[in-house]
C-alpha cells in the first residue's frame, strides 16, 4: 500500500476536521506511545488526534509495525498512552481504573480480530452468549439475542457446533455475531479480513458494515487493503506515529 500525493485540499492533517464534542464516539488528543527495545525506546505514536463520529465507519490503514494495533488497545483501555487522552462515548478512558475499564469494555465496546479468537471449548451459540453472560443480562434475553445475531449471520444450523468445525469464513462471522451481541457503541476491528479468501471477505465486510450501522453503532477498522477501506465511511491513514485523512483517490495498492 502506498498513498499518492493527492492535490490540493485532499489530505487533511489531523485535528483539522472540526470536532462536535457531543457526537463524537472517539475522541484522540495528542496521543504518544514508546516501546524500551534494550537501552533505546521506540516512538510508536507522537502526538495522534483525531475524532471519530457516531455512527461513523472508519478504515484505519498503515504500514506493518507502524502502531494500528497499538492505537485499537489504547483507545479500548488495553495499553496506556505515555501522553495524550483517549475518550470514548464521552467517558475519558485514560483516566478509568482497571475495574472501571473490564466494565466499560465488557458494555461499550466489540472486538473483531484476524485470527477469530473463539473459544475452542464453547458452541457456536456459547462463544456469541459470553458478553451477554459477562454483563449478567438475563437468561431469556441472552437466548433471545443469541439466536438474533445466530439468524443475522445465517449460522442457526451451526449453533452447537464448536469452532474448529467451522470454514474460516463461518468462525469470523461468529467473532462478528459475538462482537455485536451486547450492541456496542463501537467495534474496533483488527484486521478482520486478513486470513480470508476474496470471497469469505467480501462476505465477511458486508456483514460487519451493516450490522454495526442497523445497531447504531461506531467502527474502526484497521486494514492494509486499499479495496477494503474504500468500504469505510472514512479513511485515515498512520504514519510516523501521526494520524491524517487523505481522500479515497490517494489510496493506492
Amino acid at each position: 500500500m502506498e498513498t499518492r500525493a493527492p492535490g490540493p485540499g485532499a489530505r487533511r492533517q489531523q485535528g483539522s476536521r472540526p470536532a462536535d464534542v457531543a457526537d463524537a464516539a472517539v475522541r484522540l488528543t495528542d496521543l504518544s506511545r514508546s516501546y524500551r527495545e534494550g537501552e533505546r525506546f521506540h516512538p510508536v505514536l507522537r502526538g495522534a488526534s483525531t475524532t471519530i463520529h457516531q455512527g461513523e465507519c472508519v478504515a484505519l490503514l498503515g504500514r506493518s509495525g507502524s502502531g494500528k494495533s497499538t492505537l485499537l488497545n489504547l483507545i479500548a483501555g488495553i495499553d496506556t498512552p505515555d501522553a495524550g487522552e483517549v475518550v470514548v462515548g464521552g467517558v475519558p478512558v485514560t483516566r478509568l481504573t482497571e475495574p472501571g475499564l473490564t466494565r466499560f469494555r465488557r458494555r461499550h465496546i466489540g472486538f473483531v480480530y484476524q485470527f477469530f479468537n473463539l473459544l475452542p471449548t464453547l458452541r457456536v451459540r456459547e462463544n456469541i452468549a459470553l458478553p451477554l453472560e459477562l454483563n449478567h443480562l438475563p437468561s431469556g434475553e441472552i437466548e433471545r439475542r443469541t439466536r438474533s445475531m445466530l439468524a443475522a449471520v445465517e449460522l442457526e444450523s451451526r449453533a452447537d457446533a464448536f469452532p474448529d468445525r467451522l470454514s474460516g469464513g463461518e468462525q469470523q462471522r461468529i467473532a462478528i455475531a459475538r462482537a455485536l451481541v451486547h450492541r456496542p457503541d463501537l467495534v474496533l476491528a483488527d484486521e478482520p479480513t486478513g486470513n480470508l479468501d476474496r470471497h469469505s471477505c467480501d462476505l465477511v465486510l458486508e456483514l460487519m458494515l451493516s450490522l454495526t450501522r442497523q445497531q447504531g453503532g461506531s467502527l474502526l477498522l484497521v486494514t492494509h487493503s486499499p479495496a477494503v477501506a474504500r468500504r469505510a465511511d472514512r479513511l485515515l491513514v498512520l504514519e510516523e506515529g501521526r494520524l491524517s485523512e487523505p481522500d479515497s483517490s490517494a489510496i493506492t495498492v
